[in-house]
């Protein structure tokens, strides 16, 4: 069932707490903006989209953080780490929920999922002890459905990178049932497939900060209908 607010309503620098504005994740203008405003997040899907660099895995990680998961991936009772690499923006933030029921929590990354196999094999009585043995794509799509369970607060980055163009699209289907459901989901992304997601609010990072955008402005899309229509001209570019 859809709701007109999501479990988090808005993400915004805690009161009191001090900034090192030098910082190199300080200096990302989209960072900059959420410092200096906050970031009202919607119900439903919202995508955050934006070329390398723009902010996107700096941003998603700090709600992950903000929101006590692990930056890695997982839910709020994982407990492992690799190479520390995230900045620590979200231990400054303080998310403002919405009152209510429990709420059911995950976050899934791209890069780090195998780490993620890896711990869940190894919890006592564990359950998710095939994730390894099915290639990334199924792996990663088994775990969502897993742990992305109707009404709740979810987290991805870049989920695109292990699927193909069909699995892509398994994906979008599960991110419209989820929205059905009641979940609030948050995708890094640079696919255009995943943001032609009806009904999704689309959240473009650059040197302008944060702002709202529509499937047919994106940039990503744009490049992408050029290339497919003439791609001898991109390729020629690159000689």
């Amino acid at each position: 069932m859809r709701t007109d607010f999501g479990p988090v309503r808005r993400v915004e620098l805690d009161a009191g707490v001090e900034v090192d504005r030098a910082a190199w994740w300080a200096r990302i203008p989209a960072i900059a903006a959420l410092l200096e405003h906050g970031l009202n997040l919607p119900a439903g899907v919202t995508f955050l989209v934006g070329e390398n660099g723009s902010g996107k895995s700096t941003l998603i990680e700090a709600l992950a953080v903000a929101h006590g998961l692990n930056p890695e991936g997982g839910s709020k009772g994982a407990r492992y780490s690799s190479r520390v690499t995230e900045s620590p923006l979200g231990e400054l933030l303080k998310v403002v929920r919405t009152p209510g029921r429990r709420v059911n929590a995950y976050f899934l990354r791209a890069e780090t999922m195998h780490g993620l196999y890896t711990y869940l094999e190894h919890l006592p009585g564990a359950i998710d002890t095939d994730l390894h043995d099915r290639s990334h794509g199924e792996g990663f799509l088994e775990l969502l459905d897993r742990k992305f369970d109707g009404y709740g607060f979810y987290l991805m980055d870049e989920p695109e990178a292990p699927l193909s163009f069909t699995s892509t699209l398994g994906l979008l289907a599960r991110l419209e049932a989820l929205r059905d459901d009641g979940a609030q989901v948050i995708v890094a992304t640079h696919s255009p497939l995943l943001t032609a997601l009806p009904g999704a609010t689309i959240l473009e990072l650059g040197a302008h900060g944060i702002r709202r955008a529509t499937w047919d402005d994106l940039e990503i899309v744009a490049h992408w209908r050029r290339f497919l229509d003439r791609p001898d001209a991109y390729l020629r570019a690159l000689r």
